[in-house]
């Protein structure tokens, strides 16, 4: 028999008996443990004695207000569920109650079914929490990422072998991957470990700046070289003689421009826009785009020169698709420089939270997934992120391109960074895979491909929910990850199946 889960303890704290006692009523019959408290002082001791999973707390009481004792409880019990009652709707009431940390609100008179899924959306975040270590040995060391690049997978390995082989020396370096990889990030990294560390490093992002503007900007210009130039400029190159320029998004750059780059490279000299003074400069040039520069070689629109000339040591970066294995540990990192920089309270994040992040496809690579967690972050009324925290986009996705809980007719199989999450899991997680699911699924939909009858797979997916369920001992969150579901789709397919995990 699956281990029977605790019952949930919700607190209702209010100074109106009636609503305390149907309150009561509806959450008794949900089989949660219902304590009640008639006031903020009352419910913060309560609160104290009995460490609830949540607490349904009234905004206008008498004595200490709903916000005063909210803000108390955040430092009583931080890991609590707090859903603040309110008969007043305001935007006040709202971003008050946000701001001190509470879970959500909800407004009187009371909708039951509301309250019931809130009580229940709260209680499974409250159970999420609980089944995260609450104190985890940290995954990483902030102190020793000071360059910001982070990742233990084997691409990012290849990477950092590059980098050290390539720092020491001038050798001109042409880093490609796709946009938010961290391509400046890499190019500092060199410069930090090379000669020249401790000489100018200037980033120029040749995307950013117009055509008409981009040779000013590299090379400067003499005063009244054309309209508006009232001064003489000193350019990039110049200010960072004896440094080391990077030149993002070079295939943006105009082909006038390219070719005083190839000769700044190849002869170590410049001339101002309207000047006619060559000008020395020792720089080594590092390059970064996301485009596809032999393309636009045969198409004409980027120098076969100055390509081969950039292209003396290439770097490729992973897109974060493929190196997903590295996401726990960058998550881990962004929390931490958040946390040091002072930017949010926030010290972890929930088990499943983490599946979630896991399974998007981050299109927008690290730098979105660094968005991500700083927004997320910030809206988190805890200690840590959870679902509700999370972008709706980002669930959503994940949800959508989540390994099904049976191999669909594709034969769509298990990706090497799921292997290895499975593989280093607990050993009850082990005896799921004892259970040699992969050879049922294989044996099942060998029988039922030709078929397409919608009731044979419900069948498959029911047997197999139960089964993972039964070898996890009701562990919820552990069955999920093992399936490649979130908790809160396993919960569903748990009701709809009339599953008793009790």
């Amino acid at each position: 028999m699956p281990k029977a889960t605790p019952t949930a303890k919700i607190l209702i704290i209010d100074d109106d008996n009636e609503i305390r006692y149907s309150l009561n009523r509806v959450l008794s019959s949900r089989s949660y443990d219902v304590i009640e408290a008639a006031n903020g002082q009352e419910g913060i001791e309560q609160a104290e004695s009995t460490n609830p999973d949540v607490i349904f707390l009234d905004n206008r009481m008498e004595g200490m207000s709903g916000i005063e004792t909210l803000q108390h409880l955040r430092s009583v019990v931080p890991e609590t569920m707090v859903v603040l009652m309110t008969a007043y709707g305001t935007t006040q009431t709202a971003i008050e109650a946000m701001k001190y940390g509470a879970f959500d609100y909800i407004i009187k008179p009371f909708d039951i079914k509301k309250v019931i899924s809130l009580a229940e959306t709260a209680v499974e975040a409250r159970a999420d929490l609980k089944e995260t270590d609450l104190s985890p040995q940290p995954l990483i060391n902030v102190d020793d990422y000071k360059e910001g690049i982070v990742g233990n997978s084997e691409p990012m390995q290849e990477v950092f072998k590059i980098i050290g082989q390539v720092a020491a020396s001038d050798v001109t370096v042409l880093i490609t991957g796709e946009s938010g990889t961290g391509k400046e990030l890499v190019a500092r990294c060199i410069y930090q470990h090379s000669l020249r560390h401790g000489r100018p490093f200037i980033a120029v992002n040749c995307a950013a700046i117009p055509d008409n503007l981009i040779e000013s900007e590299l090379f400067g210009h003499e005063k009244g070289s054309f309209t508006g130039a009232t001064t003489q400029r000193i350019g990039k190159f110049e200010l960072c003689d004896g440094g080391t320029i990077f030149l993002d998004e070079i295939g943006d750059m105009a082909l006038p421009t390219q070719t005083k780059i190839l000769r700044a490279l190849q002869e170590g000299e410049i001339q101002r826009v309207g000047g006619s003074e060559i000008i020395k400069v020792d720089v080594r040039l590092i390059a970064a785009t996301n485009k596809p520069l032999e393309e636009m070689v045969s198409e004409k629109t980027f120098r076969e020169d100055l390509y081969y000339r950039l292209n003396v040591v290439r770097l490729r970066l992973p897109s974060l698709r493929e190196r997903g294995q590295d996401i726990p540990q960058l998550v881990e990192f962004m929390i931490q420089r958040l946390r040091n920089e002072r930017k949010t309270q926030v010290k972890r994040i929930s088990a499943e939270a983490l599946t979630v992040l896991t399974r998007h496809k981050w299109p927008g690579n690290v730098r979105e997934l660094e968005n991500v967690i700083y927004r997320s972050a910030v809206i988190a009324g805890g200690e840590a992120i959870l679902v509700k925290d999370l972008p709706v986009e980002v669930v959503s996705s994940a949800e959508s391109s989540s390994r099904p809980p049976f191999p669909n007719t594709g034969g769509e199989s298990l990706s090497e960074a799921e292997d290895a999450g499975i593989a280093e899991s607990s050993s009850d997680h082990n005896k799921a895979k004892d259970l040699d699911i992969q050879t049922l699924f294989d044996a099942l939909f060998d029988s039922f491909r030709s078929s397409e009858s919608d009731s044979v797979l419900t069948q498959i997916e029911e047997a197999l929910i139960r089964r993972i369920l039964l070898a996890e001992k009701g562990n919820q969150v552990k069955a999920a990850q093992f399936l490649g579901i979130t908790r809160t789709t396993l919960r569903k397919r748990i009701e709809q199946y009339g599953i008793d995990v009790g």
